[in-house]
């Protein structure tokens, strides 16, 4: 899960897209339950968050609000900042996360030292901050209860959001249905996986940022990582928002589960759960190249898309096998179906054409699973509508699956140059290159006396551009999709 250089891969190569919870097989830790002290910031799922309501909060959440205003990109205060205006700053910062600490007893530690880290920044005449001794203390991994509450406040970056290291403060609330803790505990271990909704926050997720992550935080060293969280309100309301939006516009005809999913926040929300449960895991699982997250290392973007649909389709397949074989319980059955839908149509509708067409590698596994769909004549454009053919759709879905993981076996008997190839191949016999692609024309034409850095950069950033088809519903989706920024379950369920 480490990824040292993932801020300057991401800065230098514009990839879009965002980074899993990956779970290292050598080290993770199994979570803990939350015995001791009893939580006291919970809430039942869609009641009022009680964290937001919280004068401490709100005075600590607008105190980090004004400390951006005097930050630099690195985090450190501006040479003409007001010294005595941040250091009163601080110094509400770290009073109000004190007296947070009766409200969050579980992050009683990790309260205090965010505070001491505070005061040591101060001290430093603000100077580049870090915040390692504090994240070393906050675990949330070892309280996964549904509707737990944690106050989080780094100096970090926030993934689709802003690439400027300015501290943030959010307030976040666990999703851990009884059902994924059972999937948890079985056959999905995931035991850095914390999935999460937004209860406030500061502007760094008033974004596309639908995640936390601790590689992201403003540290001297690297530590092993021990949890990432999803916002899985965010996925959930995103989707909602730009399915319904994108099945009206291509008239397709929805199942009624599907409509069901579509219109209910808290199913929504969990379906996203599972999906990410076993997303996730996959990064270090299976019959894999050498390096499976390939965001450690320069590649053509196209194998980012790879790996990326690879997990999605790991968890496409898995939620076939638990409905087909009627598993665990029929809550669960249930929402592996679920998992099926929010799979398909977040990819082909909302991961297609969020973005831009630079190195989109969402983008294109978007597009891939489309054209696969289409040309095996399970999906269907015709007469200006959308349809599915609902009964064959999942074989042909695993089917892509089975071909990149047939790829993926091969990768460790082949050069790292034949790998390269052989994944462009794949998707190039779906998808059309762009036609002034040197890829497209072949080995021949390409750089392979060299090293491998030549060969990404004669990768287009556009290399397969959008159809015609996706062409017009972008043009049509657009302001739909520009509409989900900053959005939350809150605001989808108002």
């Amino acid at each position: 899960m480490s990824k040292p250089t993932l801020e300057s891969a991401l800065a230098r190569d514009a990839v879009i897209g965002e980074p899993e919870v990956v779970e290292d097989l050598r080290s993770a830790v199994a979570p803990a339950s939350a015995a001791g002290t009893a939580p006291a910031a919970t809430g039942p799922a869609g009641a009022a968050l009680p964290a937001a309501a919280l004068p401490h909060w709100v005075a600590l959440r607008d105190a980090v609000s004004s400390i951006q205003s005097h930050q630099l990109t690195d985090g450190s205060a501006d040479p003409l900042a007001d010294r005595a205006a941040l250091g009163d700053l601080v110094r509400t910062v770290t009073r109000e996360l004190r007296m947070l600490v009766p409200h969050f007893p579980h992050d009683a530690a990790y309260l205090e030292a965010d505070a001491v880290d505070f005061e040591r920044w101060a001290e430093g005449d603000f100077g580049v901050p870090d915040f390692l001794d504090s994240l070393n203390t906050f675990q949330p991994q070892q309280h996964r209860v549904d509707g737990l509450q944690h106050i989080v406040v780094f100096p970090m970056y926030t993934q689709n959001g802003s690439t400027d290291r300015l501290f943030e403060a959010v307030a976040v609330e666990v999703v851990w249905p009884d059902f994924v803790a059972q999937l948890e505990g079985a056959e999905y271990s995931n035991s850095l996986f914390v999935p999460i909704r937004f209860v406030d926050f500061t502007a760094g997720y008033d974004t596309n940022s639908a995640v936390l992550f601790p590689e992201t935080i403003a540290m001297r060293t690297v530590p092993t990582f021990t949890w990432g969280a999803i916002f899985a309100d965010r996925e959930a309301a995103r989707f909602r928002l730009v399915v319904t939006a994108a099945a009206e516009t291509t008239r397709l005809e929805l199942p009624a589960d599907a409509r069901e999913l579509l219109g209910d926040q808290h199913l929504a929300e969990e379906t996203f759960v599972m999906w990410d449960l076993i997303h996730d895991r996959t990064h270090m699982r299976g019959d894999l190249p050498f390096d499976p997250f390939m965001i450690k290392q320069r590649m053509p973007f196209f194998l980012y898309s790879l790996e990326e649909l690879r997990c999605d389709l790991t968890a496409f397949r898995e939620a076939v096998r638990i409905e087909r074989e009627g598993l665990y319980s029929p809550y669960t059955v249930e929402t592996a179906k679920r998992v099926q839908y929010a799979i398909i149509f977040d990819r082909i509708f909302r991961f297609a054409i969020t973005g831009s067409r630079v190195r989109n590698y969402d983008g294109l596994g978007g597009q891939l699973l489309f054209a696969w769909l289409h040309q095996r004549r399970v999906l269907h454009w015709t007469d200006t509508r959308l349809s599915i053919d609902w009964p064959h759709v999942a074989d042909a879905v695993i089917a892509l699956g089975e071909s990149i993981d047939d790829l993926y076996w091969r990768s460790i008997d082949r050069p790292k140059t034949a790998h390269w190839l052989a994944a462009y191949a794949l998707v190039s016999e779906t998808l059309t290159p762009n036609p002034a692609s040197v890829w497209a024309k072949g080995p021949d034409a390409l750089p392979l006396d060299g090293p491998p850095r030549g060969l990404t950069d004669e990768v287009l950033p556009d290399e397969f551009p959008l159809s015609m088809f996706y062409e017009a519903l972008a043009k049509k989706m657009g302001g739909v999709i520009e509409s989900t920024k900053g959005i939350t379950g809150q605001a989808a369920l108002a």
